[in-house]
């Protein structure tokens, strides 16, 4: 039987039914023709996204040596949910999806829900200043928890490295209340690591509770995040991944990190399954009220900054975004919440993969625009005088010829020849720059891809 033959069968039969039912109002006509014409192309559309997706995720394996889980949903059902490389290079031990991965500064939105959950129960105010809990942290009569939460509290970024060190955490704290602020509390806006260790330091003070306890019983029991927790220096923890940290050498073992201590701005893990429930449930009012969901999605300066995440950062895609990644030695991880299309993507690696790279791309996917797979890129030699065409200011980017080579932005991000006109970026191959040539001649703009995502940048003064 032909599809139109079928169809008209279908409604024919569907009317008589309907006829049946009218009393009922159970069913209508126009429903059932929805169903028939436009759920299979919902569904096949559903497939292409999840299909675009794991060839996506192969390639960056296949190419870039990924090693971690991911997990791509929209509105609730999943598009991709899968567990690539190794949890253990020594043992040879595959990463599952209940792998268990440090989140790195993904840890802060955490903290910052703790700290509003203690404002609801009226512990602490986002008013209150850092000396009512910590007096003697030096201009802690200036600081207020409101500019720790949105990183305008002039603190500077970390203590890298003492969190490697074997120091005890009151020597820590020592330590770490000689870092000089970077600028005056509350005159402008520099992420900072420090300031989020003393938020954490602060849920301890106002609740009278361990900070891993009172995550655990507020946030992690009430969402049913069953394999997530904060890191110590002592627990055996079933099926965390180990972390291996890239060098000019290759992939080696992360360095010692004092859990002690190094907790507030980082410190928890957990998997992609339990992060999918945390960012279910922050559509909801279970863990916080409208009013602090308010408090904590609202961008407080140009650089973004809400309370533990950034607000419609610059690689939102035009869509309405809630984000926050985290790198540290090995760690990488990407959290993305695209609140108006209900699509989340996160992305977790512990081999330093670039996480927040590939959750860009995956997003784009996921939002239906074209998206280049990842591929191998080789050197080659070409006339370096064609450089002088290149140079200048592309948007908010610069491209400079020092000594015969080609750099973007600045000297640490040298360009390497892929073509005449198209070059890959050393410290990062999913980022390129095509370089092109308008009818007169003149090369008038560019070209930048970012984990396959392009972008075109025109050069400034044409």
């Amino acid at each position: 039987m032909k599809l139109n033959h079928w169809i008209k069968y279908l409604l024919k039969y569907f009317q008589t039914v309907e006829n049946k039912m009218k009393k009922a109002h159970q069913i209508t006509i126009s429903r059932l023709f929805f169903i028939i014409i436009f759920l299979p192309t919902l569904i096949f559309g559903q497939k292409n996204i999840s299909t675009d997706l794991a060839k996506y995720m192969q390639a960056q394996v296949d190419v870039n040596n990924f090693s971690g889980t991911v997990l791509v949903s929209k509105n609730g059902s999943i598009l991709l949910k899968k567990a690539y490389g190794l949890a253990d290079y020594e043992w040879n031990v595959k990463n599952t999806i209940d792998t268990k991965f440090q989140l790195a500064s993904v840890t802060k939105q955490f903290t910052a829900a703790a700290i509003l959950i203690l404002v609801e129960k009226g512990k602490l105010s986002l008013n209150d200043k850092l000396n009512k809990f910590l007096p003697d942290y030096p201009k802690a009569d200036s600081v207020s928890v409101h500019m720790l939460l949105s990183h305008s509290s002039g603190l500077a970024l970390g203590f890298k490295e003492l969190a490697i060190s074997t120091i005890s955490a009151d020597s820590a704290y020592y330590e770490i209340k000689k870092i000089p602020y970077e600028f005056p509390p509350g005159t402008k806006t520099a992420y900072s690591n420090i300031g989020y260790y003393l938020l954490g330091k602060i849920i301890e003070k106002a609740s009278g509770e361990k900070y891993a306890n009172f995550l655990n019983k507020n946030i992690f029991e009430k969402v049913g995040m069953k394999n997530t927790g904060i890191s110590n220096n002592d627990s055996i923890i079933l099926k965390k991944a180990k972390v291996y940290h890239l060098t000019e050498k290759g992939l080696v073992h992360n360095p010692y990190i004092n859990w002690t201590f190094n907790i507030g701005h980082d410190g928890v893990y957990s998997t992609v399954e339990d992060l999918a429930l945390w960012d279910k449930s922050l559509y909801g009012t279970t863990i916080l009220s409208a009013e602090s969901k308010k408090a904590m999605f609202t961008s407080y300066s140009n650089e973004n900054w809400g309370y533990g995440f950034m607000i419609n950062p610059f690689y939102n895609h035009g869509h309405q975004l809630i984000a926050h990644d985290g790198g540290f030695f090995g760690t990488m991880t990407s959290f993305n919440r695209y609140t108006d299309d209900k699509i989340f993507v996160t992305v977790l690696s512990n081999n330093e993969s670039f996480s927040h790279i590939i959750g860009y791309g995956l997003s784009a996917i996921a939002l239906q625009k074209v998206v280049e797979l990842p591929y191998k890129h080789y050197q080659t030699k070409i006339d370096t005088t064609i450089y002088d065409k290149y140079v200048g200011k592309y948007g908010k980017n610069k491209i400079i010829k020092l000594n015969g080579k080609l750099y973007f932005n600045s000297s640490e991000m040298e360009l390497l020849p892929e073509t005449k006109t198209k070059f890959f970026r050393a410290d990062n191959n999913d980022r390129t720059i095509e370089f092109i040539e308008d009818k007169k001649g003149v090369y008038s703009s560019i070209i930048l891809t970012k984990g396959g995502v392009k972008e075109t940048v025109m050069k400034d003064n044409q």
